[in-house]
């Protein structure tokens, strides 16, 4: 599935269907963790963290991390020891964590996601979709400290050189960021993020044995027939005013209004105001919605 910052779908096949989703998990385990802690947190790593099967940071029972440094391993590194080592410092055990995580998934909308652990290894009833994995990547994005951690290509943690799996950082213009995953039952995930001209999209494929390649080549078709329209620049009404000192008052989309329309399709916007409105008349107040048609159909209704 390929998502745009405003919702909207660009692309789908097999969006909605549940499947494993490996490391891609981590995604929501930063999510969670960065909005209940503070990132210079500092906490130390045990001995059953260190053992946890699959990738890892290498971290070392005993030492001291910080929240950032243990991020920065989950992100980078993939490491399950950092993702359970969040985990229990976030909430204090990992199933109370696993608890955080399915609450931010309702709140999100992410209704055909469920996790059982804080690093994706495979479970029965831990999975989620495309559809649902983007809205997860948009969300992550929304948050500026994730946003700087997930953009790194390397880093450095108690002398070692932590590597960012995500190679479309590199190979990919834009590339903001982004998760890999793998295991043999879900084959290989991938979660990314890239941002040209203005326009943030999101892009997921699960299963897919030629992601690299499969993602940059998304974005490329995306971003050559898409383009980014800020509604509150460009599109404006009056509308009559009685008994006031001015005759008629200007309605804009909100600030921050925007959509992602193709560019080879006609785009006719339809306002639905009111004939006129009584003074007083406040700036901030709602006067009616607009609608974007592409070729006739209701796209987006603001």
């Amino acid at each position: 599935v390929m998502m745009s910052g405003d919702g909207g779908v660009l692309y789908a096949k097999n969006a909605d269907t549940r499947r494993l989703i490996a490391s891609t998990t981590k995604l929501m385990t930063a999510l969670v963790c960065l909005e209940n802690t503070s990132i210079d947190d500092v906490c130390t790593a045990q001995e059953r963290h260190c053992r946890v099967e699959g990738s890892s940071m290498y971290l070392k029972a005993g030492e001291r991390y910080t929240v950032r440094e243990l991020l920065l391993g989950l992100l980078l590194s993939s490491g399950n020891d950092a993702a359970l080592a969040l985990a229990e410092y976030t909430a204090g055990s990992e199933g109370a964590f696993v608890q955080m995580m399915n609450r931010k998934a309702q709140e999100l909308g992410l209704r055909d996601t469920h996790f059982e652990n804080p690093h994706g290894l495979d479970a029965k009833t831990h999975y989620s979709t495309a559809r649902d994995l983007a809205r997860l990547m948009l969300a992550c994005m929304e948050n500026g400290a994730f946003r700087g951690l997930a953009v790194q290509r390397s880093a450095e943690v108690k002398g070692l050189t932590l590597l960012n799996h995500n190679r479309l950082l590199m190979l990919c213009p834009g590339c903001v960021g982004g998760k890999t995953g793998y295991t043999r039952a879900a084959g290989r995930c991938l979660v990314s993020c890239c941002e040209r001209d203005g326009m943030r999209l999101a892009c997921v494929t699960l299963s897919d044995p030629d992601d690299w390649n499969d993602h940059r080549a998304l974005y490329d078709w995306a971003y050559a027939n898409f383009t980014l329209h800020d509604l509150h620049a460009e599109f404006s009404f009056d509308v009559p005013v009685i008994s006031g000192s001015r005759t008629s008052v200007r309605v804009v989309p909100a600030p921050g209004c925007a959509a992602v329309l193709p560019r080879d399709r006609e785009t006719v916007i339809r306002a639905e105001l009111p004939r006129f409105v009584f003074a007083p008349v406040n700036m901030g107040e709602e006067a009616g919605t607009f609608t974007i048609f592409r070729d006739g159909d209701a796209a987006v209704t603001f």
